[in-house]
C-alpha cells in the first residue's frame, strides 16, 4: 500500500508550480557548466530555500550522470527531531512537484534488520527539510529513469556513533549503483544563531566567516572524520550537516573503493559587516571515485 510523504516545504521554501520549478532547476544546472561524469558517487549539497541556495546546490547536482545509478541515499540531518541515532522514514514514497522518488523497500528493511536504526513517523519525516530540499533537484537528474531512494535522518551521534553507521553502510558505496545525497548548509553566523566568531586578521566578518567555512571544507576533502571532528570541537563552526559529513567521511574511510571529496562552489546569503548582520553558508562538493580502484 502506498503511504506517500508529501512535498510539504513546496509553495513555501520552492515553488509548487512544476514548469517553473523543472525551468528553475534547469537554468540553474545549466549556467553552472559542469561535465556529468559516471565517477561521481555523492554530492554534499545546500539544503536551504531554492532562493537563497537552489543556484549553489546546482554545482553539486550538475555533476551527477544517472545512466548508472539506480539507488541514492539521502543523509540529512535533523533539526526539529531529537536522536542520538539514525532515523528511516516510513513512507513508500516521497513526492515532489516535478516526479516522485520510491523509496527502496529492501534496502529499508535491510537497514531495519541491524537493529540500529529508529523509525520516524510522517508528521517528523514531512517537518524535516533537509532531505526534501535535495529531491526536486534528484527528480530533475534522474527523470525519466527508475530510482528509488533510501533517505536517513541522520541525529545528534557521538563520534563512536558516526564511526558505527560509516562501516554500517560502506557496503554501499562499493556498489556502484549506488549514490549518495549528504544534506548540509555551513556556517550559520549572527546573534540569531548564536555564533558569532570573529577572527580580525582575514578584515570584514565575511572574509573570516569564509577562512573559517574553507578551512573545514579542506579538512573534508581530506577525507579524515576525526580531523573534522577535532576542527568541530575547535572552531564549533555551525554546520548544520556535521553528522552527515561524518557518517559519509566514515563510509569512504570503510569502503575499499577510492573515493576523494572535492568543493565546486561556495557563498553566503550576504556579506556580514558587523555584529548585526546575519549569513549562512552554502557549500557543494563531489564525491568521485578515483580511476582504477575497485568497485565491486
Amino acid at each position: 500500500m502506498e503511504k506517500a510523504r508529501r512535498a510539504s516545504h513546496a509553495g513555501s521554501w520552492y515553488t509548487d508550480d512544476p514548469t517553473q520549478l523543472s525551468d528553475e532547476l534547469e537554468g540553474w544546472l545549466k549556467s553552472c557548466g559542469l561535465t556529468k561524469s559516471p565517477n561521481v558517487r555523492g554530492v554534499i549539497a545546500p539544503h536551504a530555500g531554492y532562493s537563497y541556495s537552489g543556484r549553489a546546490a546546482a554545482y553539486a547536482f550538475g555533476n551527477i550522470d544517472p545512466t548508472t545509478i539506480t539507488r541514492v541515499f539521502l543523509l540529512g540531518p535533523s533539526h526539529h527531531h531529537y536522536t542520538p541515532k539514525c532515523a528511516l522514514s516510513t513512507a513508500t514514497v516521497y513526492k515532489t512537484p516535478i516526479g516522485d522518488l520510491p523509496i527502496d523497500l529492501e534496502v529499508n528493511e535491510e537497514l531495519k534488520a541491524t537493529g540500529k536504526f529508529e523509525l520516524m513517523d510522517m508528521r517528523v519525516d514531512e517537518a524535516e527539510h533537509s532531505m526534501e530540499m535535495h529531491l526536486p533537484y534528484l527528480a530533475k537528474v534522474f527523470e525519466g529513469r527508475s530510482v528509488k531512494i533510501v533517505p536517513i535522518l541522520v541525529g545528534a551521534l557521538s563520534a563512536e556513533n558516526e564511526a558505527v553507521y560509516g562501516q554500517l553502510l560502506s557496503k554501499y558505496v562499493d556498489d556502484p549503483n549506488n549514490f549518495f545525497s549528504v544534506s548540509s548548509d555551513f556556517c550559520h553566523w549572527g546573534s540569531r544563531f548564536n555564533f558569532m566568531y570573529y577572527d580580525k586578521k582575514h578584515g570584514p566578518i565575511h572574509k573570516s566567516i569564509e577562512a573559517l567555512d574553507k578551512m573545514g571544507m579542506d579538512i573534508i576533502e581530506t577525507g579524515d572524520p576525526d580531523a573534522f571532528k577535532k576542527y568541530l570541537l575547535e572552531f564549533d563552526n555551525t554546520i548544520c550537516g556535521r553528522h552527515p559529513i561524518g557518517v559519509f567521511l566514515h563510509m569512504l574511510r570503510s569502503c575499499s573503493t577510492r573515493i576523494t571529496i572535492k568543493f565546486l562552489h561556495y557563498e553566503q546569503s550576504s556579506q556580514c559587516k558587523s555584529t548585526r548582520d546575519s549569513s549562512v553558508s552554502y557549500a557543494s562538493a563531489a564525491a568521485t571515485k578515483v580511476d582504477g580502484s575497485s568497485s565491486q
